[in-house]
Order: C-alpha cells, then structure tokens, then sequence
C-alpha cells in the first residue's frame, strides 16, 4: 500500500461507486452514548440515493435488542436496511451445548437475550462445559484482572466462545477492554478459543446475504462497500472477504493517527497494510 490514498470529503464522493454498503456500528455510527449525527446523515442519504446499508457489527447481543438500543442512541431506523451482529453467530455456536452448563463472563444481565431459547444453564466455571465471554464484567476490567480465573478455565480445557472478537472500543470519549482481549488472554496461556463476528467469514456471508435481500437482486462484491474503524476485524474482515474500505480513523485509531488534526496518509495506510485491505478513502467521521 503506498500512500496516495484518495482524498475524499464524505461517502457521496464514493456512493456512485457503490450499490450496497456493510458497515461497522459501534465507533462508525455511535460512541456507546449518543450516534454520531453526520454517520447517521450520510447513511439516511445513501440509502435516499438508492444504496442499500446491512450494520455489521461485533456487538455480542441478538439483533432485535441492538435495533432498540440503536433507537435510543438515536440512530434512525431509515439509515440502514438490515443488521446482523457477533451475537447472532454466537448463538449458533451456544446452541451446540444445548442440555449443558456454559460459564458467563460479562455484564451479568445486560446479553440475556444471547441465551434466550437455547436450553443452556449458566454456571460457574467449576462445572460448566464451556465459557462464553460477551465482553469484561466492567468498563474497569483489564484482561490481566482475570489470569486467575482462565487458569481455571485452562485446567479443566474449558473452550472459550468469544461474543465479541473487539480488543477496544470507544465509550464516550474513553477507550474500554472488550471481549476480544480476554480471548487474546486466553489463547496465549494456551486455550482454545472460538471467535465469532468480524473478521470472520460467516457474518460478512449473512450481511452480503441480507444486503442483496434488500437490493432485490444479486450483487457484485467490487460494488460493495465496508465502512470500518478496526484494523483488526473491519480492514482484515473486508480484505478476506474481497471488498473495498473506507477507514474511519477518528475512533480507536484516533490519537495515534492525529484523525482530527493533521492525519498523515502514509502513516494511515501503513496502519492498515498488515490488512492487505484495499482503501477507498478515509475519513476521521463518517459523513455525507
């Protein structure tokens, strides 16, 4: 990747381009607390100009409590067509155990939803078969806060389904642990762990499903669009996966990349290039 990356104002520079967009949620579209105003108008106008928009998003929850929480951030239901999320995935994998115990790592009542018809007991890590991290306990938490606990885990070679592949996310204007992190613990202390989400094959296969469901016709991955602000899981999951991106680096990347001073592009498109994901721009926000 050089550094002649295209200079581009807002996503209607790209929309031509385009028939259908997958786009990231969280860092994109909101910080946690409030959607960003000028993502949510660039959405509603692509969608206005005949694109279509599927979120495709790590959130370690089902897709109908997502749509809710969407609504009280302030995300108009007119910016996107679909949306598909880790905890969809997740499930598929949680069903397997169906008649067993599952021990929980994350906010103990907030991803409930994530067991909801599935016929798994939550246990303690004594006697479950298997461990299900939807993200740390706390904002708080470090993974090293919980070596002791995955020392349990590893003994008893407990598997780890991880609901949310995100290392880090943006809160407010805070950068909190996610699920992602424990599970790069757990792995190198030698367990095994299964990731559901982005980068992942199966979720950009149900968001490109969902996306020529809502286009009505087949579509070509050259005019799909990934709109991302991880390295990890946006620009990998759209690299493997064969579609272009458009890098928002105004979120986890933002300080390192100076996003909303003077970004320099050489050092954007070496941040991306372990990626080997194909750039159609970058902006620090996504807007119109």
């Amino acid at each position: 990747m050089t550094s002649s990356l295209p200079s581009i104002s807002g996503l209607a520079d790209l929309a031509g381009r385009y028939d259908a967009v997958l786009s990231d949620v969280w860092g994109v579209v909101h910080n946690g607390v409030a959607a960003f105003p000028s993502a949510v108008e660039a959405l509603v106008n692509y969608r206005r100009a005949g694109g279509r928009v599927v979120f495709i998003t790590n959130a370690p929850r089902p897709s109908a409590p997502l749509i809710e929480m969407l609504d009280r951030l302030g995300v108009t239901r007119e910016a996107y067509d679909a949306i598909v999320s880790s905890g969809d995935a997740t499930r598929v994998m949680i069903a397997k155990y169906s008649g067993r115990g599952i021990h929980h790592v994350g906010p103990p009542t907030e991803d409930d939803a994530l067991y909801e018809g599935l016929n798994v007991t939550r246990t303690s890590a004594e006697t479950a078969d298997a461990v299900v991290v939807t993200d740390l306990d706390t904002d708080d938490d470090t993974p090293e806060m919980y070596r002791e606990r995955a020392r349990l885990w590893l003994a008893r070679k407990l598997p780890m389904i991880c609901a949310n592949p995100d290392r880090v996310v943006e809160h407010g204007d805070k950068i909190i642990y996610c699920g992602g992190a424990l599970g790069d613990l757990y792995a190198a202390m030698g367990g095994m762990v299964l990731m559901a989400g982005k980068p992942y094959q199966p979720i950009y296969e149900e968001a490109f499903r969902l996306a020529e469901v809502a286009a009505g016709r087949p579509l070509d991955k050259s005019r799909v669009l990934a709109i991302g602000d991880s390295v990890r899981t946006d620009a990998t999951g759209a690299a493997q996966f064969g579609l272009d991106l458009l890098f928002v680096t105004g979120s986890i990347h933002a300080a390192e990349l100076d996003a909303f001073g003077k970004p320099d592009p050489q050092a954007i498109a070496d941040l991306v290039a372990p990626s080997r994901a194909h750039m159609a721009g970058f902006l620090p926000r996504l807007s119109w």
